[in-house]
């Protein structure tokens, strides 16, 4: 389609040496936004997935969150009631979930969780997500 052509033409104009619009390999970077570009961001974004997933994960060292929001609602299941704190209540469930521990730790309980999650409404492993149309560019640049 167009949009193909376009992004054809504009890596012919930038990586032909001579052309006017030439830039040279060590200057040339992209940038791309992961939610909704490369995956899905619906119903919501991965990483706040992960987030009420470790929520589930955690509750056993955490007695106290049944009674205090919004892990209580979380806990029964009920994330719209959870979220409806907005930003602070997020930001509550993001302190619980990616604090005490160091960054090798975090990165292997996410590396474990993307092994196995499983987007909510396709039942898909969120590795199998992402966008055919975006890996084909990615390989083409």
């Amino acid at each position: 389609g167009e949009a193909k052509q376009s992004i054809v033409r504009f890596v012919e104009s930038v990586t032909k040496e001579g052309s006017a619009d030439f830039v040279p390999v060590p200057e040339r970077i992209a940038v791309f936004d992961n939610d909704g570009t490369l995956w899905s961001e619906q119903p919501m974004y991965f990483q706040l997935l992960f987030a009420l997933d470790r929520i589930k994960a955690l509750a056993p060292q955490h007695p106290e969150w049944k009674d205090k929001e919004p892990f209580a609602s979380l806990l029964k299941g009920n994330v719209k009631a959870a979220l409806a704190g907005g930003e602070p209540a997020i930001m509550q469930i993001v302190m619980a979930t990616h604090s005490g521990m160091t960054t090798d730790e975090f990165d292997q309980i996410v590396s474990d969780w993307i092994a196995s999650a499983r987007h909510p409404k396709t039942g898909r492993l969120y590795t199998e997500m992402a966008y055919q149309p975006m890996l084909e560019l990615l390989s083409y640049l």
